[in-house]
């Protein structure tokens, strides 16, 4: 279990994303388990609500309650509908918990919510019922599906479930979460050369605090254009028509075309810093909050949330620092040079400004990057100092 391990050796947990290759059998028991997670998603939800509004008192049923009526549910496998039930117990605990930021559990539609499903791996004398073989997944009920890996577990890992999931564009893939012990890593302590501060940029992707900026490839572009070109095409059809419908599944094909790509500059530009620098300073911008203030351009699209998150534990992991500094630090309006703070914030359109301070002339995204990287190792410094008194 993960609460008995020695802090020496933490707990890791790595998934591996691979492209399965279903044959038409597969592919059919696939789609009956996505529809069977669905069914038993909405009827645990619905006796779950007609059970509180007369009793007052809290409860789910398990799955196996409906497999007389429903005798199709025993068609698929049974782990597969044990975890919906979790994922549903799990969507009241948050909910309970904080429901201003997690609303209360809806029910699924098949237009609208995704195809998933995840079945947990177990351990028998005969064998574990999920492995991997030379090139597919073992899975319960299924066999062996043929698969595509860009990446191999390391021989002591351990596989504790796979999350299947079909894309709309019609693709299947397999999510394997595999849990592993490590050392702890050596911590590194971070100084001013071997810090870097990033300020989020919707000109740029970011600019750090040497002054340069990320600019992703011109691929981003180019597909961005291909995107509105089938969305005006898409626009001129007869819905419900063969045209139509060929449309959309080139949009569909496109925008998963633009997740990967982003996703696959987000983590080679996240290894890069994480590997370069000892430390990474960043303001904890809400991107959604951002999203609603500007008229720039689509914040949600650029994936920073999504970078910050990936920086996090790729410089955890080697035993560097991820430094947030909150959200409302003034960096943009800070002078750099002499500290002092404009009264009103400087405009997303002016690229520099001067001090009316020390008149210096600065970069607006830069000298915010150097006010982020200042505050954060402050912030680093300054909670050392409290631990060694305390």
């Amino acid at each position: 279990m993960a609460g008995r391990q020695s802090k020496a050796n933490p707990t890791q947990y790595t998934t591996l994303k691979v492209r399965l290759y279903p044959n038409a059998e597969q592919m059919a028991l696939f789609e009956k388990t996505f529809g069977c997670c669905r069914y038993i998603w909405n009827q645990m939800l619905s006796d779950q609500q007609r059970f509180y509004a007369e009793t007052g008192a809290f409860f789910i049923p398990t799955p196996a309650k409906y497999k007389n009526e429903a005798s199709f549910l025993k068609e698929v496998d049974s782990q597969a509908l044990i975890q919906e039930h979790n994922k549903l117990n799990q969507a009241f605990r948050v909910f309970f918990k904080d429901p201003e930021h997690f609303g209360h559990p809806n029910f699924k539609r098949k237009k609208t919510d995704r195809d998933s499903f995840t079945a947990c791996n177990h351990e028998f004398t005969s064998g574990p019922t999920i492995y991997i073989t030379k090139d597919g997944v073992r899975m319960t009920k299924a066999g062996i599906v043929r698969a595509k890996f860009s990446r191999r577990p390391q021989g002591w890992w351990k596989l504790k479930r796979i999350t299947v999931e079909k894309t709309r564009s019609g693709k299947y893939y397999g999510y394997i979460l595999y849990e592993n012990t490590d050392k702890m890593p050596v911590p590194v302590t971070p100084s001013e050369d071997t810090t870097l501060g990033l300020k989020y940029s919707m000109r740029h992707f970011y600019v750090d605090s040497s002054g340069a900026a990320a600019d992703p490839p011109q691929w981003r572009k180019v597909s961005q254009d291909k995107l509105a070109k089938i969305q005006r095409s898409l626009n001129r059809k007869q819905p419900g028509s063969k045209n139509y419908q060929e449309t959309v599944q080139k949009f569909y094909r496109l925008h998963e075309h633009i997740t990967n790509q982003r996703r696959d500059y987000v983590h080679k530009e996240s290894r890069r810093i994480a590997n370069a620098w000892d430390a990474v300073c960043m303001r904890a911008d809400e991107m959604r909050e951002l999203d609603k203030i500007t008229s720039l351009g689509n914040v949600g699209d650029s994936g920073f949330g999504m970078f910050r998150e990936c920086l996090r534990y790729k410089l955890a992991r080697q035993g560097k620092q991820l430094l947030i500094v909150d959200r409302y630090f003034p960096s943009t309006r800070t002078c750099f040079v002499c500290e002092t703070v404009m009264p009103v914030e400087i405009s997303t359109r002016r690229r520099t400004w001067t001090c009316p301070h020390c008149g210096a002339v600065l970069k607006r995204e830069e000298n915010a990057a150097l006010n982020i990287k200042a505050q954060g190792l402050a912030q680093y410094f300054r909670m050392q100092e409290q631990r060694q008194s305390a």
